[in-house]
């Protein structure tokens, strides 16, 4: 039961990294989703739309917290961790 719980939290922590991301791209870039991306990632600034995506998992994770879920918020702590990792791979590389 609680590893269905973290399970839980971190899809929709990823999910709500992805929506992040898009909404970001929507409101500040004249390009479409797409383009915006490639051109995050020509530029090197792929890492820095990740991370402002995650931003939306502050909501998720108090809103879990608020609600008793704690182990949901767990996993949505667990998916800003996995963004934090795919951020520094692509610092690396």
């Amino acid at each position: 039961m609680i590893k269905k719980e973290i399970t839980t939290g971190i899809a929709v922590g990823l999910i709500a990294n992805c929506l992040g991301i898009i909404l970001y791209l929507l409101l500040f870039s004249e390009m479409n989703i797409e383009d915006s991306l490639i051109a995050a990632r020509q530029q090197d600034h792929l890492g820095s739309v990740i991370a402002l995506g995650a931003l939306l998992n502050m909501a998720a994770f108090f809103g879990f917290l608020k609600l008793k879920r704690d182990h949901r918020a767990k996993g949505v702590l667990i998916a800003t961790l996995i963004s934090a990792f795919v951020i520094l791979l692509l610092k690396i590389f």
